[in-house]
C-alpha cells in the first residue's frame, strides 16, 4: 500500500495516476475527497482530513509500506518554517508509529546552502525532520516549477510580458511537475533503496528568462516578453495585497537565494528527466492560454 499525501495538487494528482497505471494500491489523505477526479476517487481509498493531524495520520497510515510527503501552501502561515515543521512533526511521529519503511517527500533543491533562503529553508528543516523518523527517505529536489507561469496567464496575454525577479540572460532551472510526479512513482514502486539522501529532480534545458520568452512567442504565435522585476518592487507589491512582514521575508529570502545561485550546485549533478521547456508549452502553456481566452 503507497499513502500519497496532497493528492488533489498538480503533483500529487498525476503520481496517484501514475501509480494506479502501475497497478499499485494507494490509499490518499485529502482534505475534501471530493476534489479527486472521480475517476480515481473509485480506485483508491480515501482518508479525509489533513496530513498534519495525528488522527488522520493514524487513520492513513496502517499496513503503509511506503508515503509520499507533501505540505501544502499556506501564505497566511505566520511562517513557513513553522508551517513546514506542523506538518513534518506530526508525520514524523506517525511514521514511527506505524513503522512506515520508506517515505518520499517534495523538497527543494539547495540542501547545504549557507544563507537564510525563506521557504526554500522551511523545507530543508521539513526534510530535517523527517529523516528522524528512522524510515529510508528521499527529498525530492527541486528548482522553479514550470507551473508558476500559469499563474502569469493573464500577463502574458494581456501585457505581452511574463515576470520574475531573476536575471535575463542567466540560465533559469526549471522543472515539471509531471516529471516531479515520474521520479516520485519510479521511487515509490521499487523500495529496494535505503537510507537518507536529496535527489535533485531538473529538467533538461538551460534555457535564460529571454530564451523561454522567445519559445513562449513562437508556440503563441505572438510577441511575449521576460520583464525582470526587483525584489523590492516584489515585496512592496506584497505589502499592498495585506502580506505579514514574515511571508514578505519567506518569498524574498527564496527569490534573493535563487539569484544569487542555491539551485547551482545540484544542477550540476542532477540527472535530467524528460520534460524540455517547448514541449511543456506546447502541451500545458498553449492548451492553458487558449482556454482561457476562450
Amino acid at each position: 500500500m503507497i499513502v500519497v499525501s496532497a493528492p488533489t495538487g498538480q503533483i500529487g494528482s498525476q503520481l496517484v495516476r501514475q501509480l494506479l497505471d502501475r497497478g499499485r494500491r494507494v490509499r490518499v489523505i485529502a482534505r475534501d475527497v471530493t476534489r479527486l477526479d472521480r475517476a480515481l476517487r473509485e480506485q483508491v481509498e480515501a482518508v479525509e482530513g489533513s496530513h498534519d493531524d495525528p488522527v488522520v495520520l493514524d487513520r492513513a497510515l496502517p499496513g503503509a509500506d511506503a508515503l509520499f510527503w507533501l505540505v501544502p501552501p499556506n501564505p497566511h502561515a505566520p511562517s513557513a518554517e513553522e508551517h513546514y515543521l506542523r506538518f513534518a512533526r506530526a508525520g514524523t511521529a506517525a511514521i514511527a508509529r506505524h513503522r512506515v519503511g520508506h517515505v518520499v517527500g517534495v523538497s527543494s533543491a539547495g540542501h547545504g546552502w549557507p544563507k537564510p533562503a525563506g521557504l526554500l529553508s522551511a523545507a530543508f528543516a521539513m526534510d530535517a525532520e523527517l529523516a528522524k523518523s528512522g524510515a529510508a527517505y528521499r527529498a525530492l529536489s527541486m528548482p522553479f516549477y514550470l507551473e508558476n507561469l500559469l499563474g502569469q496567464l493573464d500577463a502574458i496575454r494581456g501585457q505581452g510580458a511574463f515576470y520574475l525577479t531573476c536575471a535575463g540572460h542567466l540560465p533559469l532551472a526549471t522543472v515539471a511537475t509531471r516529471d516531479i510526479a515520474g521520479a516520485a512513482a519510479e521511487l515509490l514502486t521499487d523500495l529496494s533503496w535505503t537510507g537518507q539522501e536529496d535527489v535533485p529532480v531538473f529538467g533538461p534545458d538551460r534555457l535564460t528568462p529571454d530564451g523561454m520568452a522567445e519559445v513562449i512567442s513562437q508556440e503563441l504565435g505572438r510577441p511575449v516578453a521576460y520583464r525582470r522585476t526587483t525584489v523590492e518592487d516584489f515585496a512592496a507589491m506584497l505589502r499592498s495585497r495585506g502580506a505579514t512582514d514574515q511571508a514578505i521575508t519567506d518569498l524574498t529570502e527564496m527569490f534573493a537565494a535563487q539569484d544569487e545561485g542555491i539551485y547551482d550546485a545540484d544542477w550540476a549533478r542532477a540527472k535530467p528527466v524528460a520534460t524540455d521547456f517547448r514541449t511543456w508549452c506546447r502541451q500545458v502553456l498553449v492548451p492553458a492560454a487558449n482556454t482561457r481566452e476562450s
